[in-house]
C-alpha cells in the first residue's frame, strides 16, 4: 500500500472520529470548509492532514472520460435502521448498527456503518455538480471501506422519504437525536436504475486516508427544494474541491 495510507482498521476509526466534531485532548486541529482552516489549508493544519495535500488518490473527482466495461452489480440487501440523527458539525449523518445490511460486488461483501450528505454533491460529472450528495459508508471483513454516492437531483414536487425522516428529525445543535420506535428505510434512498462509476480513492475529509473504492451511482434521486434547503440551512457549503486524477482511471457499468 502507498505510504499515505493507514490500516484498513484504523480507517474505519478515522472517518468515525474525524467526522464528529467533537473535541478531544489528543484529537489533531479543526478543520472547516472555507478560510484559513478550509480544503486549501488541510494539509497544513497537522501532519495527520498531509495526505490530503500529497495523496495521489484523493476524493472526490470530476467524473469525465469512464469507458464502459462489464462491471458486477452493486446487490443490495439494506434493512431498516434506527432514526438517529446526528449533527457531527460538519454534516448530518445517521450512524447505523451491526446487521443492518450492506452490499455485494463482485463476490465481496460490505456491510452498512453509516450514511452522511454533503452539499452541493462532492462529486462532479463532466463539470456538473447536483444539490446535494448521499455517501453510504461500509467495511468489508478486513476493515476496508467501500462508498455509494447518491447524486441528489432538485426536482419540484419530489419528495423523498429518507430526507424528510431524516432533515425533520434534526438535533437542536451538534449532537445527537434519536426517535424512539422509528426506522429508516433506506431504499428509498436508492434509484431504481443503479449503475455506477467506480475509481479508487480516498476519504472527502481530514485526514483523507486513501484506499476507499467509491461507487458513483450514475442514475440521480431526485428530491424537492424544501428537503435540501433544510440541509443548506445547517450546512450551505459541506463540499470539498474536486480533487486530480493523477493517472487513475474511472470506469462505468454498461446500464
Amino acid at each position: 500500500m502507498n505510504a499515505a495510507r493507514v490500516r484498513p482498521t484504523a480507517l474505519l476509526a478515522l472517518l468515525l472520529v474525524a467526522g464528529s466534531g467533537l473535541a478531544q485532548a489528543d484529537s489533531p486541529p479543526p478543520w472547516s470548509y472555507s478560510g484559513g482552516t478550509g480544503p486549501a489549508h488541510w494539509g497544513e493544519e497537522d501532519t495527520a492532514y498531509a495526505t490530503c495535500a500529497n495523496g495521489q488518490l484523493q476524493s472526490p473527482i470530476d467524473i469525465e472520460a469512464a469507458p464502459r466495461e462489464d462491471l458486477p452489480a452493486i446487490q443490495f440487501d439494506y434493512r431498516p435502521v434506527p432514526l438517529d440523527v446526528t449533527d457531527t458539525g460538519y454534516t448530518i449523518q445517521v450512524n447505523v448498527p451491526a446487521g443492518s445490511g450492506g452490499i455485494v460486488v463482485g463476490g465481496e461483501r460490505y456491510d452498512l456503518v453509516q450514511f452522511h450528505f454533503h452539499r452541493p454533491s462532492e462529486e462532479r460529472v463532466r463539470g456538473r455538480r447536483f444539490a446535494l450528495v448521499a455517501h453510504l459508508v461500509h467495511k468489508n471483513a478486513r476493515g476496508e471501506i467501500a462508498v455509494v454516492a447518491v447524486l441528489i437531483q432538485r426536482v419540484k414536487g419530489a419528495q423523498n422519504p429518507v430526507l424528510r425522516q431524516v432533515f425533520d428529525n434534526l438535533p437542536d445543535g451538534k449532537g445527537e437525536k434519536k426517535v424512539e420506535g422509528a426506522s429508516i428505510d433506506l431504499n428509498a434512498l436508492l434509484p431504481r436504475s443503479r449503475g455506477y462509476y467506480t475509481f479508487a480513492g480516498s476519504l472527502t475529509i481530514p485526514p483523507c486516508s486513501e484506499g476507499v473504492r467509491w461507487f458513483v451511482l450514475k442514475r440521480t434521486l431526485p428530491a424537492q427544494s424544501g428537503q435540501i434547503a433544510q440541509f443548506a440551512a445547517r450546512y450551505p457549503d459541506n463540499a470539498r474541491p474536486t480533487q486530480p486524477l493523477h493517472g487513475r482511471s474511472v470506469a462505468q457499468t454498461r446500464n
